[in-house]
């Protein structure tokens, strides 16, 4: 067993349930190796990207490692894909487990488990990782919707840290009546309301239901031409994206606006300029057409160059 070097801070992703329980499980295991209190910080991807590491040492989980958080004394804790190989930070990477989850097993390491957090864990991995086959499936989404819905921080707080708490919350129920109701009503009217954003990308009017779960089942059903889906959602002073596709398109799309996720489930926030969805929606026009639209005017020109040539070689 490799020991840990101890954190000035850990670092975790805001954006769902995989984040929260990472933080919480690797704060609680920095208490039992150290015996001190360490600081959380958590990050949507573009703060992320912008966040500087000014620490001496940190546990950084459910971000993909890149060549910055190559540090001494820097362990990275992810599943995400990755091309970058550490050289001074330690990476324990597996792109088959939640980020969750390998935070557990260092936990289980070091004598910290029980049947509430091997539950728990369960539900995130089924959540994190889609496991549509999985019974579990659908309360697992009733669980990772409840960071989506409540919110990191106010999660984090109303249950004073002790994450095992979330098992049977009260407020499960309001997210299991939320899909039962809401889910069929909110795909039936999404279906006929998809934009144009660019030819690979189709913008989803969501009224009401799980977001994720009825671009879901527009994409399995086929429900659309657009490969990749997008829906925007605007919270305290920012609009968000979420991107959803079947065969690993999202995460490229995400990355154009400074995003990260998964293969097919990825995000970004949009820049402070965007106010609302509307701007949103132009926005993601905007970007995701220039590349198209210089491409064109290029052949536009070698098309017009060589048409000169043709005329010139024809004169006598």
């Amino acid at each position: 067993m490799t020991p840990l070097p101890k954190p000035d801070v850990i670092l975790t992703h805001e954006s769902d349930l995989d984040g929260l329980l990472s933080g919480c499980l690797l704060q609680r295991l920095a208490f039992k190796l150290f015996g001190t209190e360490t600081p959380l910080e958590a990050y949507h991807y573009n703060f992320w990207k912008q966040r500087e590491l000014r620490e001496r040492s940190a546990w950084v989980a459910d971000f993909t490692f890149e060549p910055r958080l190559d540090r001494e004394d820097w362990v990275i804790i992810d599943h995400h894909v990755t091309e970058g190989t550490p050289k001074k930070a330690r990476l324990i990477h597996d792109t088959n487990r939640s980020a969750g989850s390998l935070c557990y097993a260092l936990c289980q390491e070091h004598g910290l488990q029980s049947p509430a957090l091997d539950r728990l864990v369960h539900l995130n991995n089924v959540a994190d990782l889609f496991l549509e086959e999985d019974p579990d499936f659908e309360l697992a989404g009733d669980y990772a919707n409840l960071v989506k819905n409540y919110q990191f921080w106010n999660l984090h707080a109303l249950l004073g840290g002790q994450i095992e708490k979330m098992l049977d919350h009260p407020l499960l129920e309001v997210m299991a009546v939320k899909r039962r109701v809401e889910n069929p009503l909110g795909f039936e009217w999404s279906k006929g309301n998809v934009k144009e954003i660019s030819p690979q990308v189709g913008y989803v009017d969501t009224v009401v239901g799980n977001n994720n779960l009825v671009v879901h089942q527009l994409l399995e059903e086929r429900a659309t031409k657009f490969p990749v889906l997008v829906t925007l959602f605007r919270r305290v002073n920012s609009v968000f994206a979420s991107f959803r596709s079947r065969n690993g398109e999202a995460i490229k799309v995400a990355e154009k606006f400074q995003g990260g996720g998964h293969p097919n489930a990825a995000g970004a926030m949009l820049p402070k300029s965007v106010r609302n969805v509307n701007e949103g929606i132009e926005y993601l026009r905007q970007t995701l057409n220039i590349k198209k639209e210089t491409h064109q005017s290029r052949l536009n020109s070698l098309e017009s160059l060589f048409a000169v040539l043709e005329a010139e070689q024809k004169q006598p």
